[in-house]
């Protein structure tokens, strides 16, 4: 699909997380069998991993796009993060032989930090390599390129897995959530190439950063008025403050998506299934990114993202109440148009807020708004699953995300936008 307005660089950092992507969802799927399964922890300890490395990822946004402003350069943060992201991956596999769980987690952090220092960075350059006019496209653009590499990263993951241990185990070994169903499936998972993954993982997250490297043009950001170079601490306008509030809602309700890996296990779905159906979820979001960026280009932004916390609010209320075993394939389906209508869109509507030369320290104060807001609703949503309210059913932490999102839709509706945008 072809689009006006999309320049070299956008379709160059396009491919970049392409190959990120595909790396990083092959492992994402087998990141808690390993870490539960392979390496003994606990599903307690699996947690702690986890928030401990988004914790870092979402609160050094800020500082990485901060940084980018002060300095005026955007693709030496770029090419840093994926390099690092990259060179990552093997400590995690490296931990099944000595490290252990610590090594695991320094690699899985060190995974997150590399992801914090580009993103800002990157998005901004992303803006910065695009006219006005063509934002919602190009972060449209960008967004379905990179889905499309985390639809074919568990597909490359299932294939492998399925040649190892035959197709039939492969769909059938249960997704887990604590180490007793995990061993259910010992014979399985000895039999799983888990920790090779890692390894073969390496191989696109280091082309990425070669391609970054090679071919990314700098953009510099207009100097600021004053001369010297801006502050860390920057005054953004009262819209941008505006948008905060209400991402940071909306964040409240946005859990962790394993919580949806586990209710679509609940419901009776296998370890193949999930996968698949997170490659159908994957699938949907980068079919739909780019349309609806252009979308957002001539509607303004947030009609879109009106939209997309509309169908974020339905899929958890939907998760809350169905209980069809062929109702995650659906709702993940639906997850996906979500993600579409407001991931890239957000960051366009960002960027329209505020002045070229504050542009990625404010995309990384909205990341680490979202990011923080995650890690809280994560956290709350754990507690509501584990104590089963509702009849003893998993209801309470979709019903309360639906809530949440609906809440925050007349919040952002409400957002005052440049003239263009109104």
């Amino acid at each position: 699909m072809r689009f006006r307005g999309i320049t070299r660089n956008v379709v160059v950092l396009g491919w970049v997380s392409f190959l990120t992507d595909l790396a990083s969802e092959m492992l994402y799927p087998v990141m808690p069998l390993f870490l539960v399964g392979t390496l003994g922890c606990s599903a307690a300890v699996l947690g702690v991993v986890d928030g401990v490395a988004e914790g870092i990822s979402s609160g050094l946004r800020w500082l990485g796009g901060a940084l980018s402003d002060r300095y005026r350069r955007r693709k030496p943060f770029v090419f840093a993060g994926y390099a690092i992201s990259a060179l990552s991956k093997p400590l995690m596999g490296l931990s099944k032989a000595f490290g252990g769980p610590l090594l695991f987690a320094i690699g899985r952090c060190s995974d997150r930090l590399g992801k914090s220092i580009r993103t800002s960075a990157r998005d901004a350059l992303i803006a910065e390599s695009t006219a006005p006019e063509h934002r919602g496209a190009a972060f449209g653009f960008h967004r379905a390129m990179d889905t499309a590499g985390a639809v074919l990263g568990p597909l490359v993951t299932l294939l492998i897995v399925a040649l190892v241990v035959g197709p039939a185990a492969a769909f059938t070994a249960r997704w887990a959530a604590t180490r007793e169903e995990i061993a259910r499936s010992a014979d399985v998972i000895q039999r799983l190439p888990l920790a090779e993954l890692f390894f073969i993982a390496v191989i696109p997250g280091l082309l990425s950063a070669a391609l970054v490297w090679k071919s990314v043009a700098e953009i510099l950001p207009a100097a600021p008025g004053t001369g010297g170079r801006p502050p860390l601490f920057q005054r953004y306008p009262a819209a941008l403050w505006h948008l905060m509030a209400a991402n940071a809602l909306f964040s409240l309700a946005n859990s962790s998506d394993s919580f949806l890996i586990l209710r679509s296990a609940e419901l009776g779905m296998g370890f193949g299934q999930v996968i698949l159906a997170f490659a159908l979820y994957n699938a949907v979001y980068a079919a739909a990114s780019a349309p609806f960026g252009r979308l957002s280009d001539y509607l303004g932004r947030k009609p879109v993202i009106v939209a997309g916390w509309l169908v974020y609010a339905a899929v958890y209320a939907g998760f809350a109440v169905f209980r069809h075993p062929l109702a995650p394939w659906a709702l993940l389906a639906a997850y996906g148009l979500y993600q579409a209508l407001a991931e890239g869109v957000s960051k366009a509507f960002v960027s329209d807020l505020v002045p070229a030369e504050k542009r990625a320290g404010a995309i990384g104060l909205f990341y680490t708004v979202s990011g923080l807001g995650q890690l809280l609703g994560t956290i709350v949503a754990g507690v509501l699953w584990q104590v089963r309210l509702f009849d003893g059913r998993v209801m309470a932490p979709f019903a309360l995300g639906a809530l949440l999102a609906a809440l925050a839709v007349p919040v952002v509706a409400t957002v005052r936008t440049p003239q263009r945008e109104a």
